[in-house]
């Protein structure tokens, strides 16, 4: 298949040299071509230019037709790479629109956990649903965020809070790589949330994720990342440590939920274990800033959750400003955050 996209208004660019990340001031700046074409041969880029370099660059252009290059007219319009997004939980069962009655009455996120919503309930679900049902269900979501322009996607484990469900996700995670086009990979997050049946024996729940889960997936080469969810209510930085470091011993390199509800101390706890991201930050303060700036952990926000769920954003600008690199994903789960649309990511922006 041969696509020219012609008189794009403004075309956006990756960089031809390669950094690992972008910061502060010089994230308002981005390479781009005004009145470009774009030419694409088997899935691939080919060449692109500007309008008035059309015939130099692609001297074959006057030879096309309709019948070997489908050709779009951009006039007016942007073209954007696809995006990365980073963070999702793709693979789930069933969605929790009933617990929007629950936040409409005034409940936090928090107090829906306690009353066994969110997590737990995304939980159940999944235990009652098999493999294939979970892939079905994945991959039309997959389409989904493909339609909006996500071309890399991180997904992540944690609804199974078992060992056999774990893996069960991170199996359908597997499939999906192999099924999609889409450059995927994938998280294990058992440290997501702590089961009923381990209600007041967390540390218990914490031996069982380090002793029995991280060695079972690693020798199945399940997952690329240990993440866990370090914040108020839900896993402390010390039990965060002891699960990261068995992740590591294993060739797993640490993300983190942080500070999404608290100064959780989360932050700290990535950079010290020199965390690939920490994620959410809406609770960021100066020392969270100083610790980041001194390290190579990208700070990841997730609008989308703030938004869906009436909390504080994240203070992006002062991180900005502060000279941090900062990355938005989509955070696309059945309940905080309901939507893998990129562009409506950067809107929240």
């Amino acid at each position: 298949m041969k696509i020219l996209i012609r008189n794009i208004k403004e075309l956006i660019l990756t960089e031809m040299k390669k950094r690992s990340r972008v910061c502060g001031k010089d994230m308002s700046h981005l390479p781009t071509l005004c009145h470009s074409w774009l030419y694409i041969e088997n899935g691939l880029i080919h060449s692109f230019g500007l309008m008035t370099d059309l015939n130099e660059k692609l001297p074959h252009y006057n030879q096309i037709t309709a019948n070997d290059v489908k050709t779009i007219d951009a006039s007016g319009r942007m073209v954007f790479p696809s995006f990365c997004d980073s963070h999702t939980h793709i693979v789930y069962a069933g969605s929790r629109e009933i617990e929007y009655m629950d936040k409409i009455r005034g409940l936090s996120y928090e107090e829906i956990a306690k009353r066994g919503g969110g997590i737990l309930n995304s939980s159940q679900r999944l235990h009652e649903s098999s493999e294939s049902e979970l892939l079905e269900q994945a991959l039309e979501r997959i389409d989904e965020i493909k339609s909006f322009g996500t071309g890399a996607v991180e997904i992540k484990s944690g609804y199974g809070l078992n060992t056999e469900d774990e893996i069960k996700m991170l199996r359908v995670i597997r499939q999906i790589k192999e099924q999609c086009p889409l450059t995927i990979k994938s998280t294990f997050l058992g440290a997501h949330a702590v089961p009923a049946e381990y209600k007041g024996r967390q540390g218990e729940y914490v031996d069982l994720i380090i002793n029995e889960m991280i060695p079972l997936i690693a020798s199945e080469e399940l997952a690329d990342y240990v993440d866990v969810f370090c914040d108020r209510g839900f896993f402390t930085t010390e039990e965060t440590e002891r699960i990261l470091m068995a992740g590591m011993k294993y060739g797993l390199r640490p993300k983190i939920h942080a500070n999404e509800l608290d100064y959780s101390g989360g932050i700290q706890v990535g950079v010290k274990y020199n965390a690939l991201s920490v994620d959410h930050l809406e609770f960021t303060g100066d020392e969270e800033i100083k610790a980041l700036l001194n390290s190579e952990t990208m700070p990841t926000l997730l609008p989308g959750a703030a938004f869906f769920l009436g909390m504080v954003y994240p203070p992006a600008r002062k991180m900005i400003d502060a000279g941090l690199p900062v990355a938005m994903a989509s955070d696309f789960n059945p309940g905080s955050s309901p939507s893998g649309n990129m562009q409506f990511v950067m809107s929240l922006g």
